[in-house]
């Protein structure tokens, strides 16, 4: 059911918080109040002044899911508020398309920033987007890399049913956790080829990923503890942080060393480049990440 108060004073403090300029309009003489005028919304969106008059007011029927699918486009609402102004109106908010792959300039400056620990970003299908040079270490340079095989999960269940890391419960657990994560964002994003065509390929291609995935888990992707065994710098022993970033769906994966320990030692020599920058990703195998 709609809550038309609900709407009408959300709709009201949306208006109040724009300018002409924000919504490419010129300004028109001095303003009594702040914001956008309601004509200016009516025009922005398609419908009537009237119409929107109504609204502001709580009165009248209720606003179809493509009107205020309009509304929320000529108030530029964030996603949240999209949701909550469809919700508040009596709707279901609309389905996303797919997993978001534009990683954002600030993103981007985070992951540069980082210059001791391994960082990189990953959407909700488990593709690869970003990284910065520590994560070179474990998951090699992507940079010529075909967008098909920068997935994470393919990494994972690319490995041989015989492979003696699945012997590792750390490995496993990993796995389940991971094919816990994809199946959220599977129902996330109904009908989405890529995330579709990704399940379809390891169901046929990974009795593993099979058996895991007929399971029925869900759960999105927690902080957890890693060790990695490195052929020249032996054991590495670190937590893995794991961000999530509401607006677009991603995560920043962050390779965090406790303060003190040998690993934070290694990562801060090949920082500075007084190790070796040897991967642990060989060509054709599967990335240890």
């Amino acid at each position: 059911m709609a809550n038309r108060t609900d709407l009408a004073a959300f709709l009201r403090a949306r208006r109040a918080d724009l300018r002409p300029s924000d919504v490419g309009l010129p300004q028109t003489g001095p303003r009594r109040t702040p914001g956008l005028r309601r004509q200016e919304v009516a025009q922005l969106a398609g419908i009537s002044v009237e119409y929107y008059v109504r609204l502001e007011q709580a009165r009248g029927p209720r606003p179809s899911a493509q009107v205020i699918g309009a509304l929320a486009r000529a108030l530029m609402l964030t996603a949240d508020e999209r949701n909550y102004l469809f919700r508040t109106a009596g709707h279901q908010p609309p389905v996303v398309a797919g997993p978001n792959r534009t990683v954002s300039v600030a993103v981007r400056a985070i992951l540069d920033g980082l210059t001791t620990m391994p960082a990189y970003v990953a959407d909700a299908s488990y593709d690869i987007l970003a990284w910065n040079a520590m994560a070179v270490f474990f998951i090699s340079d992507l940079t010529d890399t075909p967008a098909s095989d920068r997935n994470m999960v393919r990494w994972a269940f690319r490995r041989r049913a015989d492979d003696p890391s699945w012997s590792d419960p750390e490995t496993l657990q990993f796995a389940r956790t991971t094919v816990a994560d994809l199946r959220a964002a599977y129902a996330r994003y109904p009908g989405n080829s890529r995330l579709g065509a990704l399940v379809t390929e390891l169901l046929g291609t990974s009795p593993r990923f099979a058996q895991m995935w007929a399971s029925q888990d869900v759960a999105e992707r927690r902080n957890h503890r890693k060790r990695v065994t490195h052929p020249e710098y032996g054991v590495l022993d670190f937590e893995c942080q794991v961000l999530h970033l509401p607006d677009s769906d991603q995560r920043i994966i962050i390779y965090c060393a406790d303060p003190g320990s040998p690993t934070e030692a290694i990562f801060r020599e090949l920082a500075e480049g007084r190790r070796p920058l040897v991967p642990l990703a060989l060509p054709g195998s599967a990335r240890r990440v």
